[in-house]
């Protein structure tokens, strides 16, 4: 379904963005260069906790393990903020907070407290807007249970909204990236094509309700159905596509994945947006980064770049049958190519 842009006082947030949401991250194989060789280094002074999980795979989260005496916990420490993706400033604070809280639930953990990351052009935007923004951010806190504390604001061109999040979780309970195995399913829990439709959206104004209402769901109950359904590993699918995410975790694991392209939902429009050139340079650097770790088979072009879609607070990628999810692939021991699509 689609409606004329909503504005506040007639601005169009989303014309303030050079990117919008998570198709403005920077490139994974460009991420990937920068952070090469920043792990393992030894702390100066022993630290209160055993790190758990940190850069090494490229996991949604970092996870520390509490020192003896905290009753078996684990924090999980996070951080999320982009550019806006859609004009509503409320709805875009709704976006961006549900999308920071995935990180945490894609480990297995439950969101504790967050605080604010707020990059306002105050000489530009009333604030206003801004306020309207931390509401949406609030609302989706308060819906997940988490606190909000205060937080961080700077003075900047580009409007840019987020949240760092804390969490907790069973140590011994996560859903991690590297924890794959042959022969289990793969399940996807929100349908694919938010990408392409906020492009859509940034340049037509038009409004996606199926697509606001897909990126404000947090994704709380699809990680309690995965850990009660005893899966070990996941990832949230966000700014590196379905087939990004899923390159990242095959590669951790030591598999191989198979991707049913027909299997995989897509929210109403995707297609025809793809078909009239809505799509990001995110997304096409997302499926330049993985074809040369792909066979792609008889796949056209449409469905690859629906595949790689820049997605912003997506779903989760559960490896194992989510009860309510489609199954939309499996892993299998490693072959030729990282992916396969078929």
């Amino acid at each position: 379904m689609t409606t004329t842009a909503v504005r506040q006082g007639g601005v169009r947030l989303t014309q303030y963005a050079q990117g919008g949401g998570c198709a403005c991250k920077i490139p994974p194989g460009e991420l990937e260069e920068v952070v090469a060789g920043l792990t393992g280094g030894a702390p100066r002074t022993e630290p209160a906790g055993d790190l758990i999980v940190g850069l090494d795979s490229g996991d949604d989260a970092a996870v520390v393990r509490l020192p003896g005496g905290a009753g078996g916990r684990a924090v999980v420490v996070t951080a999320d903020f982009f550019t806006p993706v859609v004009d509503d400033p409320y709805d875009w604070g709704r976006i961006a907070a549900a999308n920071a809280l995935s990180d945490v639930y894609a480990m297995g953990g439950s969101p504790l407290v967050a605080t604010n990351l707020l990059a306002w052009p105050r000489g530009t935007l009333p604030l206003d807007l801004a306020r309207e923004v931390l509401r949406g951010g609030l609302d989706v806190a308060g819906e997940a249970g988490c606190h909000v504390a205060g937080g961080h604001s700077v003075d900047d061109p580009e409007p840019k909204y987020g949240m760092a999040v804390t969490g907790v979780a069973d140590p011994e309970r996560l859903l991690r990236n590297d924890a794959g195995r042959a022969g289990v399913p793969l399940s996807l829990t929100k349908p694919l094509g938010l990408g392409v439709l906020n492009n859509r959206h940034k340049a037509t104004g038009e409004v996606f309700a199926e697509a606001v209402e897909t990126m404000v769901a947090l994704n709380r109950d699809a990680a309690a159905a995965a850990l009660a359904a005893g899966a070990v590993c996941a990832t949230d699918v966000t700014g590196f596509g379905l087939l990004g995410h899923l390159y990242k975790l095959a590669r951790a694991s030591g598999v191989t994945a198979v991707v049913d392209a027909a299997a995989v939902p897509l929210l109403d429009g995707a297609r025809e947006a793809v078909r009239d050139g809505y799509v990001s340079g995110g997304t096409r650097r997302n499926l330049g980064w993985v074809a040369p770790h792909t066979d792609f088979g008889r796949t056209d072009e449409p469905a690859r770049l629906l595949l790689a879609d820049a997605q912003t607070s997506g779903g989760l990628l559960v490896a194992g049958e989510v009860p309510g999810a489609p199954v939309v692939g499996e892993l299998v021991p490693e072959g030729e190519h990282r992916l396969v699509v078929r």
